[in-house]
């Protein structure tokens, strides 16, 4: 029989702990090593496939610019004729115009409109941009809008001009000032109705309707 030492015996219980530990340091030092290797690659791999995304998103992001581009239809000196509810004619012409695929709206270059075709006077605009929406009848043009009266000699100038082709009513929020053989007047808005007929300022807040008649210069 084998008599029980103490002392052998938490020798034995240190050997297996230490043993336990170096095997664990070992097992993390592995570990540690390993990751060593694979960081400085997974680095690179990150960074390239960051990169790769975005040289992707670029390629992709011209493709469709160019697709959408070659749906386009540009036209070159368009002109679209109508009439409104009451069968008054008006013409819209153009320098150019694209139409645009996804909406089916013109977007017009130096647009050129006439309205009351074959009456006692045409109403002309010119801008030097706008947009023909067809399916909504409505034409907004701009900046530098230019509104002339062939009846009355009046002319008008303002930020933009909304006309309803439906209707022949033209509008404008954005302020207007006007010249002619009997004065200057600036407003806040106009209407236009009648396509030229009838012509109506409005004012708002500090901006009221102001106006300058020139008198009548009688001759002898």
């Amino acid at each position: 029989m084998t008599d029980f030492d103490p002392a052998e015996d938490r020798k034995r219980a240190d050997e297996a702990r230490l043993a336990e530990q170096a095997g664990r340091w070992r097992s993390r030092s592995r570990r540690v090593q390993l990751y060593r290797r694979l960081l400085p690659i997974l680095i690179v791999v990150l960074a390239g496939g960051a990169l790769t995304w975005t040289v992707f998103r670029t390629v992709m992001s011209g493709v469709e610019r160019d697709a959408s581009q070659s749906r386009e239809i540009r036209l070159d000196n368009p002109m679209f004729r109508g009439q409104d509810a009451q069968g008054r004619s008006f013409v819209i012409g153009a320098e150019g115009a694209v139409r645009d695929p996804a909406t089916g709206r013109f977007r017009l270059n130096g647009p050129l409109l006439r309205l009351n075709l074959g009456g006692t006077k045409v109403t002309e605009m010119t801008a030097d941009a706008g947009i023909y929406n067809e399916a909504g009848r409505t034409v907004t043009i701009g900046p530098n809008v230019r509104i002339s009266d062939g009846g009355s000699g009046f002319v008008l100038t303002t930020p933009e001009a909304v006309v309803d082709t439906a209707t022949g009513i033209v509008t404008g929020d954005k302020g207007v000032e006007g010249r002619g053989p009997l004065g200057t007047l600036s407003a806040s808005s106009y209407v236009i109705r009648d396509q030229g007929e009838r012509v109506e300022f409005r004012g708002q807040g500090d901006n009221k309707v102001r106006g300058t008649i020139t008198p009548a210069l009688s001759g002898r």
